[in-house]
């Protein structure tokens, strides 16, 4: 059996190549995910590893927070009098004061902002020391006020050089002059992905601070033969009793605090992971359509030979193992290329990064022994099981089939399946009515349920719908174009089972295309009106990557004539009644004006009575109500206890949790805005007003200052943008769709060698043969299209009503889109028909008829 087994491998390369192709694009698509964020977890570790000392003194948050670094927060600080005592702990070989910035910017000579702006300006302190991660490459340290040294690949960026004069934009304060004395490189490799660094000398970073003489956290550096815990122990002890004002801290070694500070960003890679393997996830579930085809039919065509084993002795157990050992094969070549393929999908993808400006260094890719095993497994796991139907059928093959001269395998009756599929679909479409019906956690898992359910219950129906749909998909070819779009219809109708396997792959594409398309053209056609129902400022300040910037913008702003009002929004981390929660701190003073709020109970002045303003949801979801007492307290550990005034409707503008930025300030949160509304007072004409606000911004090229019309398009260019991306990844289970086309035409047209004999001899010229296997594949495309956008339009209005509350009020089908689908299905069908019609033309008319 292994004999016949090879023989029938190398009898089928070219249609088993087809299959193993969909293992191909699957598996890189899991081994890509693994090795492109494996390399990102890489580097961020090298760079946390080499930022980190033996032992890091810090403050700790009263609470665990969603903020960058684990939960450290960088307005929180420590007194530098604890230098001493950390100095004088035996075995501490240096110690340093760290100050950590975020939102420092540097100007190049045409006022530009230097570097990637998605990416963070760092600015920090030189502290100087053997062990400092920063190494000068030229120039000098900076040693007084108004000197920095910036990284080199900011410097490279900016085409600055040692002596040159530049601007620098900070988080809090006005902008600032500065001469660059030094060039530096971050550690060894000088990798900072993307984000750039500016180096202060230690007085002034602590000024830029702006709480006197303190420190973000102290870097502690062991000597030899001290390990990190002794050191870490030795260091706690020394502290105990310590006076570091209000602020609690906390002790951590290398390796604990390297693990803190990268925990978002292995929280950031998962999703990129779990995206990617989204799509590897639908490419592998087109692809099973494939295999599934594709053994099925060479099982049907080797029925006299599968028969003629069984004749000669073989059982039915050893017929199914030669089958699965086929499709094991085929699955494993195929999950190899695809490990290999997935490394070069990770090259493009940190190509691509690096060109957005995030550049991970000039390290290999990581290719860890997990990727190279989970992939393996993916692609066989997926063949054997596609193939396992088939296996089984052809161990049914009675020895007596040998002496037929009809090869082809008995097909059972639809009715077990459309009872089957019945049954599921109707599971499915319950789901998502179940869905429409509840909320919260319960609502997504009957959605996606649902959504499953219907999917898999029309696969399982599609030969049973097949029949109609596709005799009316044809009727135009055959009154069009006579016998040979008759016999094409026919063609596409004599086995539903393999018409609807092949029509699946593009169905599911289609469908997932579809109600992304849906979802997406509703949020653009919304995007207006949520801008104009949330927002009554006419203009809006913010930067791109939502780093904070200088309350002197909000400043200079209120100056401009004809400007009514600036209200500063900050954001933050906090606990409200013991709950970990985000909240948004605003002015009290014209936030009314500037944000439009629909009261379902209490007072639209709620801040300016000095309370909060909760959305509806929140409010219901903890329980609380106008006149609720709310305890907040903030990282830093400081609390106090306001009412809520007011609970309103969902609003674009709005934070689940509003409280007055007077109670922010009492708090000790952060001194630097993230949004400005600016309102126009009474009769300011906005041609009069805005090249004013231009003139001002333009002293901040790190910033934009939009109108409701632009702040509105920028939100439509991030959905267009994502829904590009979408489409692109999408794409591959399109592809692969048409290599199922393309492969179960060329099966169909060997187990019709004789009828296609038999059509050339009774006169049917090549040219019509052709024209009959590509009218057969457009009516298969089409036919998969057609299901796959109504099921994507059911999907995507379910989809689109259960987030009616987030502001989707507009219900949009992109008809163009559909329309465009469904032309480029019976492309894809003309395209795909190309190779298996050429080679059904050129079949030898003598040799067809005689063939068995």
């Amino acid at each position: 059996m292994l004999n016949a087994t090879v023989k029938g491998l190398l009898a089928h390369k070219l249609r088993l190549a087809l299959s193993a192709i969909a293992v191909v694009l699957g598996v890189a698509f899991v081994a890509g995910s693994f090795v492109f964020t494996d390399t990102l977890r890489k580097t961020f570790d090298g760079i946390f590893d080499q930022a980190t000392a033996d032992v890091v003194v810090q403050p700790k948050a009263a609470f665990e927070t969603d903020t960058f670094g684990g939960g450290q927060q960088p307005d929180l600080t420590l007194p530098a009098a604890l230098l001493p005592r950390l100095r004088a702990v035996p075995g501490v070989a240096e110690v340093n004061g760290d100050v950590n910035l975020d939102g420092v910017r540097v100007l190049d000579g045409e006022g530009k902002t230097v570097g990637n702006a998605q990416a963070p300006g760092i600015g920090t302190d030189w502290s100087g020391g053997a062990h400092s991660p920063l190494k000068l490459v030229t120039g000098r340290v900076p040693q007084h006020t108004g000197e920095v040294a910036i990284d080199t690949t900011a410097a490279k960026d900016g085409h600055i050089a040692v002596g040159q004069r530049v601007t620098l934009l900070m988080p809090q304060g006005p902008r600032q002059q500065a001469t660059v004395v030094g060039l530096m490189k971050f550690g060894s490799s000088g990798s900072l992905a993307g984000a750039t660094i500016t180096a202060f000398d230690p007085a002034t970073a602590q000024a830029l601070l702006g709480k006197g003489d303190v420190y973000s956290s102290f870097s502690v550096w062991r000597e030899d033969g001290t390990s990190d815990a002794q050191l870490k122990s030795a260091v706690s002890a020394a502290l105990q009793g310590a006076d570091t004002g209000t602020q609690k801290l906390e002790v951590l070694t290398h390796q604990e605090a390297a693990d803190q500070q990268s925990s978002d960003i292995q929280t950031g890679l998962s999703f990129i992971t779990t995206f990617l393997l989204v799509f590897a996830g639908v490419a592998l579930f087109v692809g099973s359509f494939i295999i599934l085809n594709t053994f099925s039919m060479i099982v049907a065509q080797r029925t006299r030979e599968l028969a003629l084993l069984r004749a000669l002795g073989a059982s039915r157990r050893q017929v199914t193992r030669s089958v699965l050992l086929e499709a094991l094969v085929v699955g494993l070549v195929g999950s190899i290329i695809g490990v290999a393929l997935g490394m070069g999908l990770a090259v493009g993808l940190r190509a691509l990064f690096k060109a957005l400006g995030i550049d991970f260094g000039t390290g290999g890719l990581v290719l860890a022994p997990r990727t190279v095993v989970v992939g393996l497994l993916v692609g066989v796991v997926v063949t054997v099981l596609a193939s396992w139907a088939p296996a089984r059928r052809a161990a049914k093959v009675a020895p007596v089939a040998a002496l037929r001269d009809d090869q082809a395998m008995g097909s059972e009756s639809l009715r077990r399946r459309s009872t089957i599929g019945a049954v599921i679909t109707v599971l499915g479409a319950a789901g998502l009515a179940g869905a429409l019906a509840t909320d919260g956690s319960t609502s997504g898992w009957l959605l996606a349920a649902g959504a499953v359910g219907l999917l898999v219950g029309v696969i399982v129906l599609s030969p049973v719908i097949g029949v109609p749909v596709v005799r009316v998909l044809g009727a135009p070819f055959a009154r069009l174009r006579g016998s040979v779009g008759t016999l094409s219809s026919r063609n596409a109708q004599r086995n539903p089972r393999r018409t609807a396997a092949t029509a699946s792959a593009l169905m599911i594409g289609l469908a997932l295309v579809t109600g992304i398309g849906v979802i997406a053209s509703s949020a653009n056609a919304s995007v207006g009106k949520l801008v104009a129902d949330a927002l009554g400022s006419q203009y809006v300040v913010s930067d791109p990557s939502f780093a904070p910037f200088s309350t002197d913008v909000g400043n200079q702003l209120a100056k401009v004539p004809g400007v009514s009002g600036v209200v500063r929004e900050r954001f933050g981390s906090a606990q409200i009644n013991g709950k970990g929660a985000s909240v948004a701190a605003d002015d009290a003073a014209g936030f009314t004006d500037a944000v439009h709020l629909q009261v379902v109970s209490g007072s639209a002045d709620a801040l300016s009575q000095g309370k909060a303003i909760v959305l509806t949801d929140t409010a219901k979801s903890h329980h609380v109500g106008v006149g609720s007492p709310l305890r907040i307290t903030f990282p830093s550990g400081q609390s106090t206890t306001i009412a809520v005034g007011a609970v309103v409707k969902a609003n674009a503008a709005l934070q689940s949790w509003t409280i007055p930025l007077s109670t922010w300030d009492t708090l000790g949160g952060a001194q630097h805005d993230q949004f400005l509304y600016v309102s126009l007072a009474s009769g300011a004409k906005d041609a009069t007003v805005r090249p004013e606000l231009d003139r001002v911004m333009g002293q901040y090229p790190n910033l934009q200052l939009q109108d409701q019309k632009q702040f509105g398009d920028a939100q439509r260019k991030s959905v267009d943008q994502l829904l590009a991306l979408i489409y692109g990844l999408l794409g591959l289970a399109i592809v692969i769709a048409v290599l199922g086309i393309i492969n179960t035409l060329a099966l169909s047209v060997v187990e019709r060698t004789r009828e296609i004999g038999l059509l050339r001899a009774v006169g049917m010229s090549r040219r019509q043969l052709r024209r009959m296997v590509r009218y057969e594949s457009v009516v298969i495309s089409v036919f998969g299209a057609v299901l796959g956008i109504v099921l994507g339009l059911v999907l995507g209005l379910v989809l689109l009503q259960m987030v009616r509350s987030s502001g989707l009020s507009a219900t949009r089908v992109p008809g163009v889109q559909i329309v465009v689908f469904l032309v480029l299905a019976a492309v894809v069908g003309v395209l795909a028909a190309v190779w298996p019609a050429r080679r059904a033309s050129r079949l030898d008319v003598l040799r067809a008829i005689a063939a068995d």
